[in-house]
C-alpha cells in the first residue's frame, strides 16, 4: 500500500495505491489525524488506483469523516470506481461521503 500526496489550489490530494486492509489502514489513519490537525484542513481522497478495502479502511474512513465534520475540515473522496465502487455500496456507505465522480470536481467540492 502506497499513499501519493499532492496539493492543489490548497487542498490536499491523498491517492491510494494498492489496498487498504487492517494492515494498512492505520497509516491512513494516522496521515489523515495529522493533517486535520494541522493548517490544511481540506483533503480529497483519491481511489483510482485503490484495488480493494477492508473493514478496517472504512472505519478509518468514518471516523475522518466525523472528525472533518467536528473540526470544520473538508473530506472528499473522488475516483470510486469497480470493485471497491461495489464495496462502498455493500456496505451502505455511498451515501455517508461527500463524492466527487473525478479529482477536479473533488477539489472544487473540498473548496
Amino acid at each position: 500500500m502506497q499513499w501519493l500526496e499532492d496539493a492543489v489550489e490548497g487542498v490536499t490530494i491523498l491517492q491510494g495505491v494498492g489496498r487498504v486492509d487492517s494492515t494498512t489502514a492505520p497509516l491512513l489513519q494516522e496521515r489523515l489525524v495529522s493533517l486535520m490537525n494541522g493548517p490544511q484542513t481540506r483533503i480529497v481522497i483519491d481511489f483510482t488506483r485503490l484495488e480493494y478495502i477492508s473493514s478496517a479502511g472504512f472505519r478509518v474512513l468514518l471516523l475522518a469523516a466525523k472528525r472533518a465534520e467536528q473540526n470544520g475540515s473538508s473530506l472528499v473522496l473522488c475516483g470510486i470506481s469497480g470493485k471497491v465502487r461495489q464495496l462502498f455500496d455493500l456496505g451502505g456507505f455511498l451515501d455517508l461521503f461527500t463524492m466527487a465522480s473525478s479529482r477536479e470536481e473533488g477539489i472544487a467540492a473540498a473548496r
